[in-house]
Formats: structure tokens, C-alpha cells, sequence
């Protein structure tokens, strides 16, 4: 138990001066971001479905292909992507 105690009160010697470490996560959010009201910037809401989608806002400009499991779709337009698990949405994001 002797020799225990030199080897605890080092290691907690070193723990207490040791410098923190940690990574930090940046994450690019659009502070204004409009609305989805009528006064901003209208897009697809949350459960819309694809077809629904393109009745309200028209083909879009670009589509890619489903990806992984769920199948997760892009479409974008002029001014916002919108983001689909199967074919129900699940995000819509506003361009810079």
C-alpha cells in the first residue's frame, strides 16, 4: 500500500495539470435563414411526398440518385434543396 500511495498522488498530480484536449465541431448554419412562411421564402415541409412536392414547386432542376439505406434522394431548385427519405421529405435547405 506504500508504494500504492507515491504512484496515485503522481498520477493525480499530472491530471490535475495537464492541459484539456478536445475537438470542436463547426457547424455553418444561415442565421437569417428565411421563413417557410408566406412573408420568406416558401419550400416542401417535413412528410410532403415527391409527387406533392413537384405539383407545388415544379421539376427540379437537378435530382441525384438514391443513396444507401434508407434510400436518401436530393432535389434542388433555384433557391433551396430538398432532402427525401424514400419519397417523403425530410429537410429542405436554403442556398447561400
Amino acid at each position: 500500500m506504500k508504494a500504492l500511495i507515491p504512484f496515485l498522488l503522481t498520477a493525480a498530480a499530472l491530471t490535475v495539470n495537464s492541459p484539456a484536449i478536445a475537438d470542436v465541431l463547426l457547424i455553418d448554419v444561415i442565421a437569417d435563414e428565411p421563413a417557410n412562411t408566406s412573408s420568406g421564402l416558401a419550400r416542401p415541409v417535413n412528410g410532403q411526398s415527391m409527387a406533392r412536392v413537384q405539383q407545388v414547386f415544379g421539376t427540379p432542376l437537378q435530382q441525384s440518385a438514391a443513396v444507401g439505406e434508407p434510400p436518401i434522394t436530393r432535389w434542388r431548385y433555384d433557391r433551396f434543396t430538398v432532402v427525401f427519405e424514400h419519397n417523403l421529405v425530410i429537410h429542405s435547405v436554403v442556398h447561400r
